[in-house]
């Protein structure tokens, strides 16, 4: 009978080994819970772990509608934490729901995890090889190449290209006609500076030798006064001007 009971007790469920991989902290606030409406919204746009989702834009997503919460004594990391496995669904939500219990104790730690899984570094060569091959297609305008080439450097904000490598990458990938409208507009911005001796396109001469903070002859990366986005500014303000020299001039951005 002995024996009985323990082979009973060795073929019965396990009762351990159910807790969730998150940890949740602690918090002071008393009888805190999530709105019914707040996880409806983060439902709304579940990531479903499939090659065609962007992972960083759900981190955004989410990250952007989490930033607005503000409950007195639960910090905002807690609140990501209790939020973030409604956002995703499909083989993300399988993918968390198999990770060791008790293994996430972080929302940094959620984030690295998450990225790893679902960004391995074969994608990031993927996507770093469609950057550096950026080609304009034949019936593509002008201003539908530059959207195209911010997607993918948004696809893969880790890239480690500098900013004027992503300048020089474009503009070697434009046809004839749409280089010659970047080289018009910088031409003309520069047009009281001393000619370029060297083979540089203009476009490139023109970011290199102006300052986009205060216009003087020192470069962007040389002056103390820049910080931020002020050289992505200046990348985006060629482009704008390039883009109306290439519409007064008629070009359609195909090749004749």
């Amino acid at each position: 009978m002995a024996e009985n009971r323990i082979m009973a007790q060795l073929l019965q469920a396990p009762t351990v080994g159910y807790e969730d991989a998150i940890v949740i902290p602690e918090i002071a606030a008393t009888n805190f819970e999530l709105k019914h409406g707040l996880i409806t919204l983060v439902q709304n746009k579940q990531f479903f772990g499939n090659d065609k989702k962007d992972l960083h834009a759900h981190i955004h997503y989410f990250n952007k509608i989490t930033c607005t919460i503000r409950v007195p004594n639960v910090p905002n990391s807690t609140i990501k934490l209790m939020l973030f496995p409604f956002s995703l669904e499909g083989a993300a939500r399988i993918w968390l729901e198999k990770e060791p219990p008790r293994s996430i104790l972080t929302w940094d730690d959620l984030v690295s995890k998450f990225i790893n899984q679902f960004f391995p570094p074969s994608k990031t060569t993927n996507l770093r090889n469609e950057i550096t091959r950026l080609q304009q297609r034949f019936d593509e305008s002008f201003s539908e190449a530059w959207d195209r080439f911010n997607d993918l450097l948004r696809a893969c904000p880790h890239h480690g290209f500098s900013e004027l490598h992503q300048l020089d990458t474009f503009y070697n990938a434009l046809n004839v006609n749409d280089q010659d409208s970047l080289n018009f507009a910088a031409d003309k911005k520069n047009q009281s500076s001393a000619q370029a001796t060297s083979s540089t396109p203009a476009l490139i001469k023109a970011v290199e030798s102006n300052c986009v903070t205060y216009g003087g002859t020192h470069s962007y990366q040389n002056c103390p006064a820049a910080s931020g986005n002020i050289y992505q500014d200046n990348i985006n303000e060629y482009m704008s001007q390039a883009a109306a020299a290439n519409y007064n001039q008629g070009n359609t951005g195909v090749c004749p």
